[in-house]
């Protein structure tokens, strides 16, 4: 055993990729990994560490107590490896995102020095900041003369070309693939894919996706079912959510997919393509269509079209997929953060709209709602004339309204709050038409009583006046009784009640769908724990006017950045680090110092514009003076001229100006309105209240409470803001991200135009560049030695249970001859650079596909050794049940047939008797009808007598007697003929009658002829068998006692015992043939006696009527007596041949007896002598 553990030893320390304060603990024979007594001993921090975090590279900011990683800080000081559980295999996020263009140049610096002389194609820049790809003519010293493809021939500095990739790797579908990874090469790489419709790319694991603006024959079920059963491996979103699919399935952890880019880089429409994918792979229940079926409304309600595209979200929304332990969905829960800019609702900018949703309302809804909402074009209200923008080329609102009703009933929207959403909807839409007019020399205003003022009442369920005082007045309590006191509007502070409240109406509507679609897709008791988060939130804006909205949404994407960076840049490099990795660290551009400036206290922006939001007299100039005096000297901020200042963003410097920013911070709106809605008819409204009720009932906290500002104060919407922000942070940190940059090719929404400037700005912001670096130079699969043990130990050709998972480990890479640079070994964990897992994974998928195919073969012998001996006993249980149940169903039948008979048999004889009485009755009726007409004839006669001896004075009535004693007469007669015809219709019956009696009388005499004939047969075939029975019996019992006789005299004569025997044995075996053939000629005639029997009796009873059947008896009859007589001489024929085969039989038992005399004689005379 030493040999082999010495060997074991060296084996493990020739690992070059080790931690090299390693050291082995052998003296109890098992091989142990020992940590180095300080890691830092080992892990340097060289002192441009704190310079880099100085510059903002690879620094996490930890000095913010409201940072949402600061939980994680906390764990990451502990010792705990960030991102991992420790047993888990971890595929790393790719890193992304350089940040300022001076430091882009620099940072490319990855690829080996290349010189002048062996450059065939290199890449040049153009003045114009384009790149393009030329053929080096000739170098002499520092110049080079390079020709492009149009001829041009142009003299640069070899220093500024950039070296080209072959042609064979042109349109690879992975960035790491480049051998030169710098900007011209991904530029060129992109385009070319882009211009042959290929607009996805892998960037590690970033998935790069280029807006095509156009349709691409990307999708459907053929693509759905290609990667799903991993037919094709090109980049795609299909892709993408597969393998968050199978990691949740694998790893039983949530899993996300964050969306991000520019506003009108595609990522709306890749979100729904992400969800299709999960819709067709977990689809079955039904909710998954209901799920797809939330993108209209909530796309109708939230976006709209802004200068840079025509459907962008001004929402952020994470749709959180729940699944089942099936891996199909459940359910799903849709959240919204950062609903923002309500200021769209009542302003918008030249050539953008307002949401989607009012345009439809206006275009699409049906002749009865339209009055019922008193609805007009949209071009006639003022809150969507503001920006003369009324269509979207290529978009029917009214086709899309009729989607938006659809989807509202798919998703459970009862047709009452329909309305009710409508309703308020057009409210928001009237109350911009609301107008004010002067009351007074102070400038106080009330609304005009006009059609908009009563539609908005109408629509609200108020009373007008209820709304006129809520649009002029404002309650306000003073001195210390809280005494309340009505203050007048100017016509400025009746306009911003009159808009805070249109906003308010509109955001509280947008929450309540929110709210009904989640009670639609309730996962309830069917939740496992299980889920896919797809976040679509607007992407980074700059315009040339920005705006409060741009403030909030700049922040938000700094924040998703800083996510991104964590993932991909941040815990990559400190998990190597706390391991012992051997790792050369990359610089990356971290935007912590931005968010710092945003978010710190009590200095930062967030914090001087909720303090100087408290100030009454605070204004947009006073706010731009107090961010330049304290913020001046912070790196990315610098003050401008007047109300504006800049921000340098991660993806670039934004200009802001601060005017209106303290109203919207405000979000004025004040109880008289809250009051106003609470005390509506309609129950949307008065929910609406309760909501605002409940918002305004928030102290303020954080960095308002602390600089003194009054706790009856409201939250304000960049404290909402920041902690909706911080939620769905948190969220996105407890589940495994999986990133997809959505790239604009240009801003003109124009297919095929390829701006290489605005791409490389967009790859430099997300760093696309820096995550294929680190995914190259890093180790993006990583496993813990248990895990590892445990999952490859069982490939190895030796047993190892014995010893530690390290060693099983390292026996395992060697075995598989991993080389040494394609992994490293740390503390707790084994790292593996791209690739190398596979291996070991095809192996063992190999391995346990044949153990399960001489499983699956065993069990399927034994399942079919188990079927034949089921249904062997199936057969034989139906076998007997299937008996039973037809001698059941026989008996049935005989007695349903005998009742059937004997119904039959009764039918027939009241039949017969009602047609016997009815013949009674007509012949009693004849012969009444002759008697009454012959007795009436002579009484007629003796009344002609009589009226002939009366006066002359009666000579009618004599006349008419006459006459009806004459019909009397003819009817007579023909009573008569009648009963002639009737008495010789009787006389032929009786003939017939008395035919049949005849015929009957001879069938009788015939029968019993032949009963007797058959009698005296039967009678002496049976003496024949009885005699013979009687013979054979004799002969048998005389054989019996001669064969006693013979035994008892063996010993004496052995050869004529023999002899003796033989004869004994062929005479009993002709006995018991004889009687055999006796007894089947004896059952043969019962059996043919019982049949001609029965059928002779049935015969009989047809015949005479007894039963019915559908024969003839007389030919039934004949037949019958011939088969009799054709039996008769075949019995009689075989009882001849019986008789002499048995006379045979006799004749050889008389010989044989002639031999026992002859033996007899001889031993009796041998006694004698």
């Amino acid at each position: 055993m030493l040999p082999e553990k010495v060997q074991e030893t060296r084996s493990f320390q020739s690992i070059k990729s080790l931690p090299v304060d390693f050291r082995y603990a052998g003296d109890q024979g098992v091989d142990r990994m020992m940590l180095p007594d300080t890691i830092s001993e080992n892990v340097e921090e060289p002192r441009d560490a704190s310079e880099s975090a100085a510059n903002g590279r690879g620094h996490v900011g930890s000095d913010n107590d409201e940072s949402p990683y600061c939980s994680l800080i906390v764990a990451a000081k502990d010792g705990a490896p960030l991102g991992d559980d420790g047993d888990d295999l971890k595929e790393p996020s790719t890193p992304v995102r350089p940040i300022k263009q001076s430091y882009a140049d620099s940072k490319w610096s990855d690829t080996t020095p290349y010189a002048s002389k062996k450059k065939i194609q290199s890449w040049v820049q153009l003045p114009d900041g384009n790149w393009e790809l030329g053929t080096i003519l000739q170098t002499s010293g520092n110049d080079s003369v390079i020709t492009l493809p149009e001829g041009k021939v142009l003299k640069v500095s070899s220093e500024t070309l950039i070296p080209a990739n072959p042609d064979i790797l042109d349109g690879v579908d992975d960035l790491m693939q480049l051998s030169y990874l710098n900007e011209p090469s991904v530029l060129y790489n992109l385009q070319y894919r882009y211009d042959r419709d290929m607009i996805y790319t892998k960037a590690g694991p970033v998935l790069v996706a280029v807006n095509p603006f156009k349709k691409v024959s990307l999708y459907g079920n053929d693509y759905i079912e290609a990667y799903k059963r991993k037919s094709m491996e090109s980049p795609h979103v299909y892709a993408i959510t597969d393998t968050a699919m199978r990691e949740m399935i694998r790893d039983e952890v949530n899993q996300s997919i964050i969306i991000s880019g520019e506003s009108g880089a595609g990522k709306t429409e890749t979100a729904k393509i992400a969800m299709q994918y999960l819709a067709a792979l977990g689809g079955g229940s039904g909710i998954e269509y209901e799920i797809l079926k939330t993108n209209p409304i909530l796309e109708a309600f939230g976006n709209a079209k802004t200068l840079r595209n025509d459907n962008s979200s001004r929402f952020g929304k994470l749709i959180e997929i729940h699944f089942s332990e099936t891996g199909k969905i459940s359910g799903a829960k849709v959240q919204t953060y950062c609903f923002g800019e309500q200021s769209r609702v009542v302003q918008c900018s030249e050539g953008e709209r307002s949401y989607h949703i009012f345009y439809q309302l206006c275009a699409g809804a049906s002749p009865s709602l339209r009055e019922k909402l008193n609805l007009k074009n949209a071009d006639e209200f003022k809150y969507l004339k503001q920006s003369n923008c009324f269509t979207i080329s290529g978009v029917d609102d009214a086709e899309q309204f009729r989607v938006v009703l659809d989807a509202l009933d798919i998703v459970h929207v009862r047709k009452e709050d329909q309305d009710s959403v409508f309703a308020m909807l057009a409210a928001v839409l009237w109350l911009g038409n609301v107008s004010f007019t002067s009351i007074d020399s102070e400038n106080h205003v009330e609304p005009v009583i006009d059609e908009g003022l009563t539609t908005v009442a109408t629509l609200i369920g108020c009373k007008v006046e209820e709304l006129k005082l809520a649009l002029s007045t404002r309650k306000m309590r003073v001195g210390r009784r809280n005494d309340t006191i009505v203050q007048k509007l100017t016509l400025a502070q009746a306009m911003d009640t009159r808009d805070a409240l249109a906003k308010s109406i509109y955001s509280c509507l947008f929450d309540w769908l929110v709210e009904q679609i989640n009670k639609s897709l309730a996962v309830g008791k069917r939740r496992t724990g299980r889920s896919i988060s797809i976040l679509d939130i607007y992407g980074f804006e700059s315009f040339e006017r920005n705006s409060f909205e741009q403030f909030c949404i700049n922040y938000a994407n700094e924040r998703l950045q800083q996510h991104f960076n964590r993932h991909l840049f941040k815990l990559e490099q400190e998990e190597y680090i706390q391991d012992g990795i051997d790792w050369a660290k990359v610089d990356f551009e971290d935007n912590q110092d931005c968010l710092n400036l945003f978010e710190k206290k009590p200095l930062g922006l967030q914090s001087l514009l909720d303090e100087e939001s408290t100030f009454p007299n605070g204004t947009d100039l006073s706010l731009a003076n107090k961010l330049k005096q304290h913020l001046s000297s912070n790196p990315c901020f610098q003050g401008e001229r007047g109300k504006a200042f800049t921000v340098c963003h991660y993806a670039g410097e934004v200009t802001y100006d601060t005017t209106g920013f303290l109203e919207k911070n405000r979000d004025l709106l004040h109880l008289d309105s809250i009051e106003l809605l609470s005390s509506s008819t309609c129950p949307l409204p008065q929910a609406f209240a309760s909501s605002m009720l409940i918002q305004s009932e928030k102290p303020v906290v954080g960095a308002l409470h602390k600089s003194g500002g009054a706790d009856s104060q409201k939250l304000s919407v960049t404290t909402k803001f920041k902690g909706q922000l911080f939620q769905l942070m948190q969220r996105l940190e407890s589940t495994t991200p999986h990133f997809i940059r959505c790239i604009k090719p240009n801003n003109f929404q124009s297919p095929g135009s390829y701006n290489q400037g605005l791409i490389l700005q967009q790859l430099r912001c997300c760093g696309v560049l820096e995550v294929v670096r680190i995914s190259r130079s890093g180790f993006p699969t990583r496993m813990s030695h248990q895990k590892f043990a445990r999952r490859y130990g069982f490939l190895l050709l030796e047993h190892v249970a014995s010893q530690d998972p390290l060693s099983v480990s390292v026996a395992i890479l060697h075995q598989f001859n991993i080389l040494p640079e394609m992994y490293q070994v740390g503390y707790t964990k084994l790292f593996f650079r791209t690739g190398q897992i596979g291996v070991l994974e095809d192996t063992r998928n190999r391995t346990l596909h044949g153990i399960l195919r001489v499983q699956s073969c065993f069990r399927g012998h034994q399942a079919r050794c188990h079927l034949k001996e089921f249904r062997r006993g199936i057969a034989t249980i139906q076998s007997f049940i299937r008996g039973e149940k037809a001698r059941k169903e026989y008996a049935g039948i005989l007695r349903r047939h005998r009742a059937a008979i004997s119904i039959q048999k009764h039918v027939r004889a009241r039949t017969s008797r009602k047609k016997f009485n009815r013949l009674r009755e007509a012949s009693t009726s004849m012969q009444s009808v002759i008697r009454g007409w012959l007795v009436r004839r002579c009484s007629g006669d003796i009344g002609l007598l009589q009226f002939g001896g009366r006066k002359g004075n009666e000579p009618e009535e004599v006349l008419v007697k006459s006459s009806f004693l004459a019909e009397l007469q003819r009817r007579v007669l023909r009573a008569e003929a009648t009963l002639r015809e009737k008495e010789e219709e009787n006389d032929i019956l009786h003939q017939r009658l008395q035919q049949y009696e005849n015929r009957w009388s001879e069938y009788e005499l015939k029968m019993k002829s032949m009963e007797e004939v058959w009698q005296k047969q039967m009678r002496s075939l049976q003496s024949s068998l009885s005699i013979a029975k009687k013979s054979l019996a004799f002969d048998d019992s005389q054989r019996n006692s001669d064969a006693s006789v013979n035994g008892n005299e063996e010993r004496e004569s052995s050869w004529d015992t023999g002899n003796n025997l033989r004869i004994q044995e062929n005479g009993g075996r002709s006995a018991s043939a004889g009687l055999s053939v006796i007894g089947r000629l004896a059952e043969e005639f019962e059996q043919r006696s019982q049949v001609f029997g029965d059928d002779a009796k049935f015969l009989v009873e047809v015949k005479s009527g007894q039963t019915e059947a559908s024969l003839d008896p007389d030919n039934e009859l004949r037949r019958l007596k011939q088969m009799f007589e054709a039996w008769k001489k075949d019995y009689g024929s075989r009882l001849r041949e019986t008789k002499v085969i048995l006379n045979k039989l006799g004749s050889e038992e008389g010989s044989a007896d002639k031999v026992r005399k002859k033996w007899w004689g001889r031993r009796n005379s041998t006694r004698m002598n």
